[in-house]
């Protein structure tokens, strides 16, 4: 296979890619139809689900896994991690994730609440590849650009992720709403054709559909799989396996996963630039995160919806804006990043988010959160893309740049579990999820203190 030189428009192209093969699983496993899936199982207004012995509330018991899972990602990452820099393949470890993310997403097809703890792995598998492949997708960063590239190709990747991932939600979202111009077959009961009265059929029809459309979306999720895993391929063929060393896995090297962790974190103390930028990141994104995972449930619950049908439609036309609106959002602050530099751009996005708090606090109207949406949207893909390539470029030369990376990604999981927590734990005591998003206006004002606390240079 050809080796492409560092900085190349393939390779940066190739790397950017991944963003289009893998943003399918945020947005409809993580953010869309899984959500709606999951809880039209639940027949009964009481959504009590038994697992591992126990009785969850529906909710619940998705969200322990949730952050059962980011658990195991942020201890295990500076492991593996490690351990893909010692022996010098990081491809492989990336693929080993994709292909689990990919194959538990095919495998929520047979979800159901008959046999949950398999279902609940699958769920599990979808999460973990997902979040466990980019711990080594970001660190190859440094490895294929130079510093003046990684801010643009960074926002490539983000807007491709965008794109791409609305492109199969729209497909997914026709397949569900009509289902049977897609082949489900919507049934109803001979004897209800033939004695029910004109109510009784419409509510026969109605349960019909709801079937197809359930079934729809089982076949969307063999879609994300699918979409993951075959366009994840061109990345592998075109990325570099690593920097090969030589060196052999052995038992040991589970050892050395710690021993890199505690050379990095020796690293972080003496670069006081990037260690700055590691706690100013650690907090903003944990408020960022904590909004991304909570939008669906606070418009579920806090916003006036005409009825049960406008607010589901509402949701999903909320998902896409912010997922378009990202795609300019993440551009624009690459442009700004480079006339102004990254911390003050940082800094100006940070202000904004503070701003969307308390806009939330007061949002009634469908129109409302709608224009949050397009808000959130544009903020988003700025801050996540500019938070990436500013580690990136405040990383000093290493080869080392896994587990660099590791850090980046473990900040941001125990800040997810942190944010969660603090939210749910507010929103619990009050008995308002706006307390609890007014209540984060303050992590981004303590991000905001830290970014002017970062040095401008080395």
């Amino acid at each position: 296979m050809k080796l492409h030189k560092k900085g190349s428009k393939k390779l940066l192209n190739a790397w950017a890619f991944y963003d289009w093969a893998n943003s399918v699983y945020t947005l409809t496993i993580a953010s869309s139809i899984f959500p709606i899936f999951y809880s039209a199982l639940f027949i009964s207004e009481v959504k009590i689900v038994s697992a591992f012995g126990f009785e969850f509330k529906s909710t619940a018991l998705i969200t322990f896994v949730t952050a059962f899972t980011f658990l195991i990602v942020a201890v295990t990452s500076p492991i593996l991690s490690g351990i893909a820099d010692y022996v010098g393949n990081k491809k492989s470890f990336m693929k080993f994730f994709c292909y689990v993310g990919g194959l538990g997403c095919i495998g929520l097809y047979w979800f159901n609440l008959e046999h949950i703890h398999l279902s609940l792995l699958f769920y599990f598998m979808g999460l973990i590849g997902y979040w466990g492949s980019l711990v080594f997708y970001n660190s190859y960063l440094p490895d294929i650009a130079f510093p003046e590239q990684q801010d643009k190709i960074s926002a490539k990747g983000f807007s491709l992720g965008y794109i791409g991932s609305v492109l199969l939600l729209l497909f997914n979202l026709a397949m569900v709403m009509n289902p049977q111009f897609f082949g489900f077959y919507i049934d109803i009961a001979p004897d209800i054709l033939a004695t029910g009265n004109e109510i009784e059929i419409e509510t026969a029809l109605e349960a019909a559909r709801n079937k197809a459309s359930l079934e729809a979306m089982r076949v969307a999720f063999i879609t994300v799989g699918l979409w993951w895993i075959l366009f994840s391929q061109y990345t592998f063929y075109i990325l570099p396996k690593g920097v090969s060393n030589g060196h052999k896995v052995t038992r040991a090297i589970v050892f050395n996963g710690f021993k890199e962790l505690k050379k990095v974190w020796k690293a972080l103390t003496a670069n006081l630039r990037l260690k700055r930028y590691l706690a100013a990141f650690f907090v903003f994104s944990m408020a960022v995160q904590t909004i991304m995972l909570v939008a669906v449930y606070f418009g579920e619950e806090e916003i006036a919806w005409a009825d049960s049908s406008d607010k589901t439609m509402g949701l999903i036309v909320s998902i896409l804006i912010i997922q378009l609106v990202a795609v300019v959002g993440a551009i624009l602050t690459s442009r700004a990043s480079a006339k102004f530099g990254n911390i003050k751009t940082l800094i100006v996005v940070n202000f904004i988010w503070m701003g969307l708090c308390f806009y939330a606090y007061f949002m009634i109207t469908p129109t409302d959160f709608y224009i949050a949406a397009g808000f959130v949207g544009f903020v988003m893909g700025g801050i996540q893309s500019l938070a990436r390539s500013t580690y990136s470029k405040f990383l000093p030369e290493t080869k080392d740049t896994t587990s660099y990376f590791s850090f980046y990604d473990v900040a941001e999981k125990i800040g997810i579990v942190i944010g969660m927590v603090i939210f749910a734990t507010i929103d619990q005591i009050s008995g308002s999820m706006r307390n609890a998003i007014l209540f984060l206006f303050i992590f981004f004002l303590i991000g905001i203190i830290l970014l002017f606390r970062v040095p401008r240079t080395e």
